[in-house]
């Protein structure tokens, strides 16, 4: 996976050993995602699918998109649709997406790159493959997390922040074994440059086949580890996992993930998503784009989203085929 290499992981800050009296965090659950389709029709892998909110808060859902190799003319996006009450982050690990909204946000993603959108009190926007991609095909593979935001926050302006694979800070273990890319949150006093309004944490791990890695997690965080791809265990008690595999982890200081040694010979090692945040432990009432706290804010959204309160599709925007006007 291309997604933030390294020449040479020994270079890098180690992330230091948990002491002596910390607590490995137990399995509480393992589940395997069901693959289903998203926006026009692109695979994904629904991670978080039959576990319980409680477990999961402040996160409420998460797809795995591809891997997928298209032909030409394959790939796919989303087409206009609307958000409101959390925060949707998309990271990218192979290929290329463009991310338009109706406050002004926007930009291209690729290798290692993520778009974190802050939906607040409400907009419209689209996610799609340039049109050089739709073209060409090729690989794609990339993750879309939805963050919620506490009932103090849901009204916030929109936002969106542009997070460069350049700017994730990089770190490994003491014998090098492990490339941890620190997205959003902080570890061993080293920040990911993702600004959230949830505390939270999220990193993307390769460990190296035969590696262990061993993280010191806040303890009032949650601790979630996705499998991208690969095999290994997770655990004082060395639960095995692979690919499509969500594990809940219960309370403690550290995260321990094992690296199988013997994978696919195309993969580097195992992939993992490390996912943790301080539950907000708030009433969720959801309903397709929307999560708000009661079911009359939900419908209230879909009343605004149809009077055209949430935003219109900005005028600069051309769909992909058209050479000439703005869509309407």
């Amino acid at each position: 996976m291309p997604a933030i290499t390294v020449a040479d992981v020994t270079a890098l800050a180690r992330v230091p050993e948990p002491g002596p009296t910390d607590l490995d965090r137990r399995v509480r659950s393992v589940t395997t995602a069901p693959v289903g389709y998203e926006g026009e029709g692109f695979p994904v892998r629904r991670a978080f699918a039959g576990v319980d909110l409680r477990d999961l808060d402040p996160f409420l859902h998460m797809d795995q998109m591809g891997e997928v190799e298209y032909a030409p003319g394959e790939p796919k996006g989303t087409p206009w649709h609307p958000h409101r009450g959390f925060e949707t982050v998309t990271y990218i690990i192979d290929g290329t997406f463009e991310h338009m909204d109706s406050h002004g946000g926007g930009g291209t993603i690729s290798d290692g790159d993520t778009q974190w959108m802050t939906a607040g009190s409400g907009l419209l926007h689209i996610e799609r493959p340039p049109e050089a991609l739709v073209a060409s095909g090729g690989l794609f593979h990339g993750l879309q997390l939805w963050v919620n935001l506490p009932k103090a926050e849901k009204w916030v302006e929109p936002k969106y922040q542009d997070l460069r694979a350049a700017d994730a800070a990089l770190l490994t273990t003491g014998d090098g074994g492990a490339l941890i890319r620190v997205i959003a949150g902080e570890l061993a006093g080293h920040a990911g440059p993702g600004s959230t309004r949830t505390p939270m944490a999220m990193m993307h791990a390769t460990i190296s086949p035969g590696a262990q890695l061993r993280l010191p997690w806040r303890r009032d965080f949650n601790a979630l580890v996705y499998v991208l791809s690969g095999a290994g265990s997770i655990g004082p008690d060395g639960q095995p996992i692979e690919t499509g595999q969500l594990v809940v982890l219960g309370p403690g200081d550290v995260v321990t993930v094992n690296g199988a040694r013997h994978q696919e010979s195309r993969l580097a090692g195992l992939d993992v998503v490390v996912l943790g945040g301080l539950p907000i432990q708030e009433p969720v009432a959801w309903a397709g784009p929307f999560v708000m706290n009661t079911k009359a804010e939900v419908m209230a959204a879909f009343e605004d989203y149809q009077k055209g309160k949430l935003g219109v599709i900005p005028a600069t925007y051309v769909p992909h085929g058209d050479l000439g006007g703005a869509s309407s």
